[in-house]
């Protein structure tokens, strides 16, 4: 039979079986051994050889045993969410308790998920969570993040970001507004420099992309610059439902990441905060493998695109912001 053996550990059970009977004191075991004095005197006055448990002796939990079992009951009978069991918990039975400590009770004791406390009928499957629809490269989510502002501004900045839902590569762009003049350059710039032929694009309902909520039967008209725009260069222009945020969420986990980005970082001016945001830009696109596309990085997933269907003539367009190759009509390159 097999001995799991702890990924970080020195030594295996045959060389902790050596020590044991080398008879060396702790001290020549650990230079025979090539291994630390503390490695050496833990394994010289053991009686076993094997890895013993990480988990501490006394695990200290802020609900106490009868106050588990009434989370979970109230769990099994009404079927809280986790954020609504942890208002009832606060509120009614510990005060003190954290989220994240309901979130462990609840996965130790198989209740993570709601599917799994919720009876079902004989022979009823749970539904498959719904997914975005497969697409090949150029359906692009765009939308907007604010930027924090430098000591050398004046006033604040805005990130205009574009994400493909297929390969996940990412362009963006800095701009001093967000008005629809800033939202047609930032098309343009993003046409020329994409490597995939966009034929969609999603974006949000705030004014630089649409006058949806300027008309009078709240209907976007077609008449607006960035649609205008889209048009012009064959791509088809869609919005996300109202009060749906969720729909753009991909380009918004995106945001996310330049979230953790600026408060990671100190920035000294505007020049040292573009430069921070296009390395990170190189970085994702070539070098930070992608969970949902493979575990592959954006230009992998494009060359795979490019070896798997050549119709879709990804090569001609390539740039040196992608392969290498450098394209002069593309202002990132010139």
């Amino acid at each position: 039979m097999s001995t799991r053996i702890h990924p970080q550990a020195r030594t295996t059970p045959k060389i902790r079986q050596e020590i044991k009977d080398s008879g060396l004191s702790d001290r020549q075991a650990a230079k025979v051994f090539n291994i630390t004095r503390a490695t050496a005197a833990k394994w010289l006055k053991r009686d076993d050889v094997q890895d013993r448990s990480h988990c501490a002796h006394t695990l200290h939990t802020t609900l106490s045993a009868v106050q588990e079992v009434i989370v979970l009951s109230l769990r099994q009978s009404l079927y809280l969410p986790l954020d609504d069991l942890l208002f009832i918990t606060r509120q009614y039975i510990n005060p003190d308790v954290s989220r994240s400590g309901i979130a462990r009770l609840l996965k130790r004791e198989g209740m993570a998920r709601l599917e799994d406390v919720i009876p079902k009928a004989e022979g009823e499957t749970i539904p498959a969570r719904k997914t975005f629809k497969d697409y090949e490269p150029g359906f692009l989510h765009v939308d907007i993040k604010y930027l924090p502002q430098m000591p050398d501004e004046t006033s604040r900045r805005y990130l205009f970001v574009a994400i493909d839902r297929a390969t996940r590569w990412v362009f963006l762009h800095v701009y001093g507004d967000m008005t629809e003049r800033s939202s047609v350059d930032f098309l343009r710039r993003l046409k020329l420099a994409s490597p995939i032929k966009i034929a969609k694009i999603l974006t949000d309902n705030g004014s630089q992309f649409t006058d949806r909520f300027t008309a009078k039967d709240k209907k976007p008209s077609g008449q607006h610059a960035f649609d205008k725009g889209c048009a012009s260069r064959g791509i088809e222009h869609r919005l996300a439902p109202p009060r749906h945020p969720q729909t753009n969420g991909m380009v918004e986990r995106f945001n996310g990441r330049i979230s953790e980005l600026l408060q990671q970082t100190r920035f000294d001016s505007r020049a040292d905060l573009e430069a921070t945001l296009l390395n990170y830009l190189k970085l994702y696109n070539h070098h930070i493998p992608q969970r949902a596309i493979g575990s592959t990085t954006p230009i992998q997933a494009l060359k795979e695109w490019q070896r798997r269907k050549p119709e879709l003539g990804l090569s001609r367009i390539l740039c040196k912001r992608t392969f290498g190759r450098k394209l002069s009509r593309c202002p990132e390159c010139t």
